[in-house]
């Protein structure tokens, strides 16, 4: 494959990848305003990690040259590595629950953000970490946006690996 058409397949996948974060954006939004489900701190803040993967996708699917796509394939892997950290402590919480005083110290700080401010209906907490909505195929919802941060954090660092063995293959 010559370097045009792997620039542009790597250009489509980053515009799949920005559209398949937006989706599930939708799909916590469906959940939140026709389910009532609603989104606690951690939630919020898996919004906005796959709000910035999907950001950083199209950017970089903008970008004419590798450096500029791999600029913003590294700041999507490390969105996504930050993503699985947050799905991973709500998975945790959800299935270890401990006591809860119906308070949880991450929202002060969650609300405080301006998106929280400029669009409360969608950035605003509304629910507590704790609260266990029905598994969707029998995986709670942490449980999908895990698998969701994982697939990206691997693919995209895949892919960087892969252009970068092919780098060291031309130069010998």
């Amino acid at each position: 494959m010559n370097d045009s058409s792997s620039l542009r397949r790597e250009r489509s996948l980053l515009m799949l990848l920005g559209f398949v974060c937006l989706g599930l954006i939708g799909g916590a939004l469906y959940l939140q305003f026709a389910l009532h489900e609603d989104p606690c701190p951690l939630c919020i803040i898996q919004r906005y990690l796959f709000l910035l993967i999907a950001l950083f996708a199209f950017v970089g699917a903008a970008r004419k040259g590798w450096r500029g796509i791999a600029l913003f394939e590294i700041l999507i892997a490390i969105a996504a590595a930050a993503g699985i950290a947050g799905a991973a402590r709500h998975l945790y919480i959800q299935l270890n629950p401990g006591f809860s005083c119906g308070f949880d110290a991450l929202q002060p700080i969650v609300d405080s953000l301006p998106p929280a401010h400029w669009l409360p209906s969608v950035f605003k907490v509304g629910g507590l970490c704790e609260t266990v909505y029905p598994p969707i195929f029998g995986i709670l919802l942490p449980g999908w946006a895990l698998i969701a941060f994982a697939l990206t954090f691997v693919l995209v660092v895949a892919s960087l690996s892969r252009r970068r063995g092919r780098r060291r293959l031309h130069v010998l």
